[in-house]
Protein backbone atom coordinates (compact mmCIF):
# COMPACT_ATOMS: atom_id res chain seq x y z
CA UNK A 1 0.00 0.00 0.00
CA UNK A 2 2.87 2.40 0.70
CA UNK A 3 3.93 2.12 -2.97
CA UNK A 4 0.48 3.23 -4.13
CA UNK A 5 0.34 5.89 -1.43
CA UNK A 6 3.70 7.31 -2.50
CA UNK A 7 2.67 7.76 -6.13
CA UNK A 8 -0.79 9.00 -5.17
CA UNK A 9 0.83 11.64 -2.97
CA UNK A 10 3.30 12.57 -5.66
CA UNK A 11 0.78 13.05 -8.45
CA UNK A 12 -2.57 13.72 -6.75
CA UNK A 13 -2.82 14.04 -3.00
CA UNK A 14 -0.07 16.65 -2.43
CA UNK A 15 -2.00 19.09 -4.58
CA UNK A 16 -5.33 18.14 -3.01
CA UNK A 17 -4.14 18.54 0.57
CA UNK A 18 -2.22 21.70 -0.25
CA UNK A 19 -5.46 23.18 -1.56
CA UNK A 20 -7.81 21.91 1.14
CA UNK A 21 -5.49 22.23 4.15
CA UNK A 22 -2.84 24.78 3.18
CA UNK A 23 0.07 25.41 5.49
CA UNK A 24 0.53 29.06 6.57
CA UNK A 25 3.21 30.71 4.42
CA UNK A 26 6.75 30.46 5.82
CA UNK A 27 8.84 33.68 5.66
CA UNK A 28 11.67 33.60 3.17
CA UNK A 29 15.30 33.34 4.29
CA UNK A 30 15.99 36.87 3.03
CA UNK A 31 13.39 38.39 5.35
CA UNK A 32 14.31 36.31 8.41
CA UNK A 33 17.96 35.31 8.00
CA UNK A 34 18.54 34.68 11.71
CA UNK A 35 15.68 32.21 11.90
CA UNK A 36 17.13 30.12 9.10
CA UNK A 37 20.69 30.44 10.36
CA UNK A 38 20.02 29.57 14.02
CA UNK A 39 16.89 27.41 14.03
CA UNK A 40 16.40 23.96 12.56
CA UNK A 41 12.83 23.70 11.35
CA UNK A 42 11.24 20.39 12.39
CA UNK A 43 10.77 17.96 9.56
CA UNK A 44 7.26 16.63 9.13
CA UNK A 45 8.84 13.27 8.32
CA UNK A 46 10.83 12.68 11.52
CA UNK A 47 8.52 9.88 12.67
CA UNK A 48 7.89 8.36 9.25
CA UNK A 49 8.94 4.79 8.58
CA UNK A 50 7.92 4.91 4.95
CA UNK A 51 8.62 8.34 3.54
CA UNK A 52 11.70 10.52 3.55
CA UNK A 53 11.94 14.30 3.65
CA UNK A 54 12.56 15.93 0.27
CA UNK A 55 16.14 16.81 -0.55
CA UNK A 56 16.05 20.60 -0.77
CA UNK A 57 19.54 20.65 -2.28
CA UNK A 58 18.22 19.08 -5.49
CA UNK A 59 15.07 21.11 -5.81
CA UNK A 60 12.71 19.23 -3.48
CA UNK A 61 10.10 21.10 -1.48
CA UNK A 62 8.34 20.63 1.83
CA UNK A 63 4.63 19.89 1.53
CA UNK A 64 2.49 23.00 1.61
CA UNK A 65 -0.25 21.30 3.65
CA UNK A 66 -0.92 21.29 7.37
CA UNK A 67 -1.10 17.52 7.03
CA UNK A 68 2.34 16.28 5.99
CA UNK A 69 2.65 13.02 4.11
CA UNK A 70 3.28 10.99 7.26
CA UNK A 71 0.39 12.55 9.20
CA UNK A 72 -1.65 9.55 10.36
CA UNK A 73 -4.98 11.26 9.62
CA UNK A 74 -3.89 12.13 6.11
CA UNK A 75 -2.59 8.60 5.57
CA UNK A 76 -5.88 7.18 6.82
CA UNK A 77 -7.99 9.31 4.48
CA UNK A 78 -5.64 8.68 1.55
CA UNK A 79 -5.43 4.91 2.07
CA UNK A 80 -9.19 4.62 2.43
CA UNK A 81 -9.64 6.54 -0.83
CA UNK A 82 -7.05 4.42 -2.69
CA UNK A 83 -8.36 1.11 -1.33
CA UNK A 84 -11.99 1.90 -2.10
CA UNK A 85 -11.23 3.26 -5.58
CA UNK A 86 -9.06 0.23 -6.33
CA UNK A 87 -11.71 -2.17 -5.06
CA UNK A 88 -14.41 -0.61 -7.23
CA UNK A 89 -12.19 -0.46 -10.32
CA UNK A 90 -11.09 -4.09 -10.02
CA UNK A 91 -14.62 -5.20 -9.16
CA UNK A 92 -16.28 -3.67 -12.20
CA UNK A 93 -13.36 -4.45 -14.53
CA UNK A 94 -12.82 -8.12 -13.63
CA UNK A 95 -16.51 -8.87 -13.02
CA UNK A 96 -17.54 -7.36 -16.34
CA UNK A 97 -14.83 -9.23 -18.25
CA UNK A 98 -15.89 -12.48 -16.58
CA UNK A 99 -19.61 -11.86 -17.06
CA UNK A 100 -19.57 -10.71 -20.69
CA UNK A 101 -16.87 -13.07 -22.00
CA UNK A 102 -16.96 -16.23 -19.86
CA UNK A 103 -20.15 -16.47 -17.79
CA UNK A 104 -22.85 -18.72 -19.28
CA UNK A 105 -25.85 -16.42 -19.25
CA UNK A 106 -28.22 -19.33 -19.63
CA UNK A 107 -27.73 -19.75 -15.88
CA UNK A 108 -29.90 -16.67 -15.41
CA UNK A 109 -32.87 -18.89 -16.26
CA UNK A 110 -32.14 -21.26 -13.38
CA UNK A 111 -35.16 -21.59 -11.03
CA UNK A 112 -33.05 -20.35 -8.11
CA UNK A 113 -31.71 -17.32 -9.94
CA UNK A 114 -33.31 -14.32 -8.23
CA UNK A 115 -35.28 -11.56 -9.88
CA UNK A 116 -32.96 -8.58 -10.59
CA UNK A 117 -30.15 -10.63 -9.05
CA UNK A 118 -27.24 -8.89 -10.78
CA UNK A 119 -28.46 -5.48 -9.67
CA UNK A 120 -28.82 -6.82 -6.12
CA UNK A 121 -25.32 -8.34 -6.21
CA UNK A 122 -23.81 -5.05 -7.35
CA UNK A 123 -25.76 -3.06 -4.76
CA UNK A 124 -24.63 -5.41 -1.99
CA UNK A 125 -21.01 -5.15 -3.13
CA UNK A 126 -21.07 -1.34 -3.35
CA UNK A 127 -22.48 -1.10 0.18
CA UNK A 128 -20.08 -3.64 1.70
CA UNK A 129 -16.83 -2.34 0.14
CA UNK A 130 -16.50 0.99 2.03
CA UNK A 131 -17.32 -0.68 5.36
CA UNK A 132 -14.76 -3.43 4.75
CA UNK A 133 -12.14 -0.84 3.76
CA UNK A 134 -12.83 1.22 6.87
CA UNK A 135 -12.40 -1.66 9.33
CA UNK A 136 -9.35 -2.88 7.37
CA UNK A 137 -7.70 0.55 7.63
CA UNK A 138 -5.61 -0.25 10.77
CA UNK A 139 -3.86 -3.04 8.88
CA UNK A 140 -3.00 -0.76 5.97
CA UNK A 141 -1.78 1.95 8.35
CA UNK A 142 0.39 -0.61 10.11
CA UNK A 143 1.98 -1.54 6.79
CA UNK A 144 2.57 2.06 5.70
CA UNK A 145 3.98 3.12 9.07
CA UNK A 146 6.52 0.33 9.12
CA UNK A 147 5.09 -2.24 11.52
CA UNK A 148 4.86 -5.07 8.99
CA UNK A 149 7.68 -7.15 7.49
CA UNK A 150 7.24 -5.80 3.98
CA UNK A 151 10.53 -4.92 2.30
CA UNK A 152 11.60 -3.33 -0.98
CA UNK A 153 15.17 -4.56 -1.52
CA UNK A 154 15.17 -7.99 -3.18
CA UNK A 155 18.80 -8.48 -2.16
CA UNK A 156 17.74 -8.46 1.49
CA UNK A 157 16.34 -12.00 1.20
CA UNK A 158 17.19 -13.02 -2.35
CA UNK A 159 15.19 -14.26 -5.33
CA UNK A 160 14.71 -17.77 -3.95
CA UNK A 161 12.93 -16.46 -0.89
CA UNK A 162 10.91 -14.00 -3.01
CA UNK A 163 9.46 -16.87 -5.06
CA UNK A 164 9.04 -19.10 -2.00
CA UNK A 165 7.24 -16.32 -0.07
CA UNK A 166 4.59 -16.10 -2.79
CA UNK A 167 3.81 -19.81 -2.40
CA UNK A 168 3.89 -19.40 1.38
CA UNK A 169 1.34 -16.60 1.05
CA UNK A 170 -0.99 -18.79 -1.02
CA UNK A 171 -0.72 -21.77 1.33
CA UNK A 172 -1.08 -19.68 4.50
CA UNK A 173 -4.08 -17.73 3.26
CA UNK A 174 -5.71 -20.80 1.72
CA UNK A 175 -5.60 -22.71 5.02
CA UNK A 176 -6.68 -19.70 7.09
CA UNK A 177 -9.57 -18.83 4.77
CA UNK A 178 -10.68 -22.46 4.74
CA UNK A 179 -11.21 -22.37 8.52
CA UNK A 180 -12.64 -18.84 8.58
CA UNK A 181 -15.08 -19.86 5.86
CA UNK A 182 -15.96 -23.17 7.50
CA UNK A 183 -16.51 -21.54 10.90
CA UNK A 184 -18.81 -19.02 9.24
CA UNK A 185 -21.06 -21.93 8.37
CA UNK A 186 -21.55 -22.75 12.04
CA UNK A 187 -25.26 -22.18 12.84
CA UNK A 188 -24.47 -19.56 15.50
CA UNK A 189 -22.50 -17.47 12.99
CA UNK A 190 -23.97 -18.34 9.60
CA UNK A 191 -27.33 -16.57 9.85
CA UNK A 192 -25.75 -13.35 11.15
CA UNK A 193 -22.68 -13.04 8.92
CA UNK A 194 -22.37 -15.47 6.01
CA UNK A 195 -25.97 -16.06 4.97
CA UNK A 196 -26.21 -12.85 2.87
CA UNK A 197 -23.53 -14.22 0.52
CA UNK A 198 -25.43 -17.49 0.11
CA UNK A 199 -28.49 -15.61 -1.02
CA UNK A 200 -26.88 -16.07 -4.45
CA UNK A 201 -27.41 -19.83 -4.90
CA UNK A 202 -26.61 -19.50 -8.59
CA UNK A 203 -24.16 -16.58 -8.45
CA UNK A 204 -22.78 -14.39 -11.20
CA UNK A 205 -19.27 -12.88 -11.08
CA UNK A 206 -20.85 -9.76 -9.55
CA UNK A 207 -21.57 -11.80 -6.39
CA UNK A 208 -17.84 -12.10 -5.66
CA UNK A 209 -17.86 -9.14 -3.24
CA UNK A 210 -21.54 -9.29 -2.29
CA UNK A 211 -20.80 -10.04 1.37
CA UNK A 212 -21.93 -8.88 4.75
CA UNK A 213 -19.08 -6.46 5.64
CA UNK A 214 -17.94 -8.58 8.61
CA UNK A 215 -17.86 -11.64 6.36
CA UNK A 216 -15.71 -9.88 3.78
CA UNK A 217 -13.42 -8.54 6.50
CA UNK A 218 -13.01 -11.90 8.23
CA UNK A 219 -12.12 -13.68 4.99
CA UNK A 220 -9.63 -10.94 4.07
CA UNK A 221 -7.79 -11.05 7.42
CA UNK A 222 -5.27 -13.76 6.38
CA UNK A 223 -4.06 -11.53 3.52
CA UNK A 224 -3.26 -8.73 5.97
CA UNK A 225 -1.86 -10.93 8.75
CA UNK A 226 0.69 -12.69 6.55
CA UNK A 227 3.08 -9.73 5.98
CA UNK A 228 3.11 -9.05 9.73
CA UNK A 229 4.37 -12.59 10.35
CA UNK A 230 6.62 -13.24 7.34
CA UNK A 231 8.85 -10.99 5.20
CA UNK A 232 7.23 -10.26 1.85
CA UNK A 233 8.40 -8.01 -0.96
CA UNK A 234 6.04 -5.05 -1.25
CA UNK A 235 5.61 -5.40 -5.02
CA UNK A 236 4.95 -9.13 -4.66
CA UNK A 237 2.35 -8.29 -2.02
CA UNK A 238 0.70 -5.79 -4.33
CA UNK A 239 0.63 -8.31 -7.17
CA UNK A 240 -0.76 -11.04 -4.91
CA UNK A 241 -3.45 -8.67 -3.67
CA UNK A 242 -4.62 -8.03 -7.25
CA UNK A 243 -4.47 -11.76 -7.95
CA UNK A 244 -6.66 -12.45 -4.90
CA UNK A 245 -9.34 -10.07 -6.20
CA UNK A 246 -9.18 -11.66 -9.64
CA UNK A 247 -9.40 -15.21 -8.24
CA UNK A 248 -12.34 -14.36 -5.98
CA UNK A 249 -14.25 -13.15 -9.04
CA UNK A 250 -13.09 -16.05 -11.22
CA UNK A 251 -14.51 -18.75 -8.92
CA UNK A 252 -17.94 -17.12 -9.10
CA UNK A 253 -18.31 -17.41 -12.87
CA UNK A 254 -20.30 -20.67 -12.62
CA UNK A 255 -18.14 -22.59 -15.11
CA UNK A 256 -18.63 -26.28 -14.28
CA UNK A 257 -15.64 -27.79 -16.06
CA UNK A 258 -15.22 -31.35 -14.78
CA UNK A 259 -12.82 -34.14 -15.60
CA UNK A 260 -9.75 -31.88 -15.84
CA UNK A 261 -6.57 -33.35 -14.32
CA UNK A 262 -6.11 -30.28 -12.07
CA UNK A 263 -9.64 -30.66 -10.70
CA UNK A 264 -8.40 -32.69 -7.72
CA UNK A 265 -5.92 -29.98 -6.67
CA UNK A 266 -7.22 -26.56 -7.72
CA UNK A 267 -10.38 -25.02 -6.26
CA UNK A 268 -12.00 -23.99 -9.52
CA UNK A 269 -15.26 -22.20 -10.36
CA UNK A 270 -16.82 -25.69 -10.55
CA UNK A 271 -15.93 -26.39 -6.91
CA UNK A 272 -17.23 -23.04 -5.71
CA UNK A 273 -20.41 -23.42 -7.74
CA UNK A 274 -21.07 -26.60 -5.76
CA UNK A 275 -20.38 -24.71 -2.55
CA UNK A 276 -23.13 -22.21 -3.37
CA UNK A 277 -25.51 -25.01 -4.36
CA UNK A 278 -24.87 -27.37 -1.42
CA UNK A 279 -23.43 -24.98 1.22
CA UNK A 280 -21.32 -27.45 3.25
CA UNK A 281 -18.70 -28.52 0.70
CA UNK A 282 -15.60 -26.98 -0.91
CA UNK A 283 -14.69 -24.21 1.54
CA UNK A 284 -11.20 -23.70 0.07
CA UNK A 285 -9.98 -20.64 -1.78
CA UNK A 286 -7.25 -21.75 -4.19
CA UNK A 287 -6.66 -25.44 -3.52
CA UNK A 288 -8.67 -28.53 -2.58
CA UNK A 289 -6.21 -30.12 -0.14
CA UNK A 290 -7.84 -28.73 3.01
CA UNK A 291 -11.29 -29.87 1.88
CA UNK A 292 -9.89 -33.31 1.10
CA UNK A 293 -8.10 -33.61 4.44
CA UNK A 294 -11.07 -32.45 6.54
CA UNK A 295 -13.70 -34.36 4.54
CA UNK A 296 -15.55 -31.44 2.98
CA UNK A 297 -14.47 -32.06 -0.62
CA UNK A 298 -17.04 -32.71 -3.33
CA UNK A 299 -15.80 -33.34 -6.84
CA UNK A 300 -17.44 -31.56 -9.75
CA UNK A 301 -19.58 -33.86 -11.89
CA UNK A 302 -21.44 -33.08 -15.06
CA UNK A 303 -24.75 -34.22 -13.54
CA UNK A 304 -24.37 -31.56 -10.80
CA UNK A 305 -23.97 -28.70 -13.29
CA UNK A 306 -26.74 -26.12 -12.68
CA UNK A 307 -26.87 -25.49 -16.42
CA UNK A 308 -29.09 -28.58 -16.78
CA UNK A 309 -31.83 -27.01 -14.66
CA UNK A 310 -31.38 -23.76 -16.58
CA UNK A 311 -31.88 -25.52 -19.92
CA UNK A 312 -35.00 -27.25 -18.62
CA UNK A 313 -36.38 -23.88 -17.53
CA UNK A 314 -35.58 -22.34 -20.92
CA UNK A 315 -37.38 -25.17 -22.73
CA UNK A 316 -40.39 -24.73 -20.45
CA UNK A 317 -40.44 -21.00 -21.25
CA UNK A 318 -40.27 -21.75 -24.96
CA UNK A 319 -36.90 -20.05 -25.37
CA UNK A 320 -35.13 -23.09 -26.87
CA UNK A 321 -36.26 -26.30 -28.57
CA UNK A 322 -35.47 -29.87 -27.52
CA UNK A 323 -32.11 -29.69 -29.29
CA UNK A 324 -31.15 -26.50 -27.46
CA UNK A 325 -31.61 -24.22 -30.47
CA UNK A 326 -33.04 -20.75 -29.78
CA UNK A 327 -36.71 -20.29 -30.68
CA UNK A 328 -37.39 -16.88 -32.28
CA UNK A 329 -39.46 -14.79 -29.92
CA UNK A 330 -42.36 -12.74 -31.21
CA UNK A 331 -42.39 -9.19 -29.96
CA UNK A 332 -45.89 -8.34 -28.70
CA UNK A 333 -45.54 -4.88 -30.24
CA UNK A 334 -45.32 -6.53 -33.67
CA UNK A 335 -48.73 -8.23 -33.29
Amino acid sequence: MDVLLHYADEYVFDSVYNYLLPHPPIPSSSSLPDLYNKTVLPSPYTQSTTYHPPDLSIGGSVTGSLWARDNIYRQGVSIFTIALSGAYIMYFLFCSISYFFFYDRRLEHHPKFLKNQIRKEIKSSLIAAPVIDLITLPWFLGEVRGYSKLYDNIGQYGWTYLVASCFMFLLFTDLAIYWVHRLEHHPLIYKHVHKPHHKWIVPTPYAALAFHPLDGYAQSLPYHIFPFLFPLHKYAYLGLFVFVQFWTILIHDGDMISGHFLERYINSPAHHTLHHLYFTVNYGQYFTWADSYWDSYRAPEDKLDPIHESIKAMKKKGLIDEDGNPIPQINKKDL
